[in-house]
C-alpha cells in the first residue's frame, strides 16, 4: 500500500511539473505573438499607402483595385479611399473604434458594414486593415519551430477569444525577426479557409511595414485542367508613411468633402 501511495505521489508531481512547464512554454509563445503584433503597430503616429489590389479568379479574369489606406492605430480607426476602377471610385471604408461605415459617393451615403465581410469582393476581409492583434483576439494553444523555406520560424496555432473574430482558429508563422511571414485562417471546425503569405517587407524609418501580401481563398476553387485553383490576391504595398495625419481625416466629413 505504501509503494502505491509513493508511486501515486510520483506520477501527480510530475503531472504538475508537466502542467506548469506547458503552461510556462506557451506564456513565453505568448510574448512573441505580442512582439510580432508590436512590430506592425504604429501608436506613436499614422500609417498610410497606396494598395494595388490585383485579384485573380480561378481560371479566369484578373480585376485590379487601387486604394490609399490610412490607418490611426492608437485610436482603432482607419481609412480606405478607392481609387480605381473608375466605377468605384470615391468609395471608402471608414472605421471608427467598433463602427464600419461604406461610403457611397454616388448615393452620398453611408452604409453599416461589417469587420468579416469581403472587401470589393476579394480575398481580404475588412478586418485586414486593422491593426495586428492577435495578442489580444487570440491565445496560442500549440507552438514549435520549423523551417519555412530559408526562414526559421515559430508556428503558432491561435485559437480566438472573443466571438466577433473573423476567424475562429488561426495559425501563424513567425520568423526569428519577429516578422510574419505565413498565415493560416480557419474555421471553428477545423476547415482551411484562407492562406496568406507575405514574402516581402519594407523599412520606413526604423519601422517595418509588408510589401506584398499574397492571399488564397480556399472558398473559391475551380477545377482547371484536373488541378484545383483557388482565387489569388496579390497586394502591393507602396509610397508607405508613418507621418502623423489630421484627425478630420477619420471622419464622414472627410469622405463627403474629397468627393464634391
Amino acid at each position: 500500500m505504501k509503494l502505491y501511495k509513493n508511486i501515486s505521489l510520483m506520477i501527480l508531481v510530475l503531472f504538475v511539473v508537466f502542467v506548469s512547464a506547458s503552461a510556462q512554454d506557451l506564456t513565453a509563445v505568448q510574448a512573441i505573438v505580442a512582439k510580432a503584433d508590436e512590430i506592425l503597430t504604429y501608436l506613436d503616429t499614422d500609417f498610410t499607402a497606396l494598395y494595388r489590389i490585383e485579384t485573380q479568379a480561378p481560371g479566369g479574369a484578373v480585376s485590379v483595385t487601387s486604394a490609399t489606406v490610412s490607418r490611426r492605430d492608437r485610436t482603432n480607426q482607419f481609412l480606405v479611399l478607392i481609387l480605381e476602377p473608375a466605377s468605384d471610385k470615391g468609395k471608402g471604408y471608414l472605421k471608427t473604434g467598433d463602427n464600419l461605415w461604406l461610403y457611397d459617393p454616388i448615393g452620398k451615403t453611408f452604409l453599416f458594414s461589417n469587420a468579416t465581410e469581403r472587401f470589393q469582393n476579394t480575398s481580404i476581409r475588412n478586418s485586414d486593415f486593422d491593426r495586428s492583434n492577435y495578442s489580444v483576439n487570440y491565445k496560442p494553444i500549440k507552438a514549435e519551430n520549423v523551417m519555412l523555406g530559408k526562414y526559421n520560424c515559430t508556428l503558432v496555432e491561435l485559437q480566438a477569444v472573443k466571438s466577433n473574430i473573423t476567424f475562429p482558429r488561426v495559425k501563424l508563422w513567425i520568423d526569428d525577426t519577429y516578422l510574419i511571414r505565413k498565415v493560416e485562417d480557419y474555421s471553428l471546425s477545423g476547415q482551411l479557409l484562407r492562406t496568406t503569405a507575405i514574402p516581402s517587407y519594407q523599412k520606413v524609418g526604423t519601422r517595418w511595414v509588408p510589401a506584398s501580401i499574397v492571399i488564397y481563398d480556399h472558398l473559391k476553387s475551380k477545377n482547371v485542367q484536373g488541378k484545383i485553383e483557388y482565387e489569388k490576391t496579390t497586394i502591393t504595398i507602396t509610397k508607405p508613411s508613418l507621418e502623423k495625419l489630421p484627425d478630420y481625416v477619420y471622419s464622414k466629413e472627410y469622405l463627403e468633402k474629397i468627393n464634391k
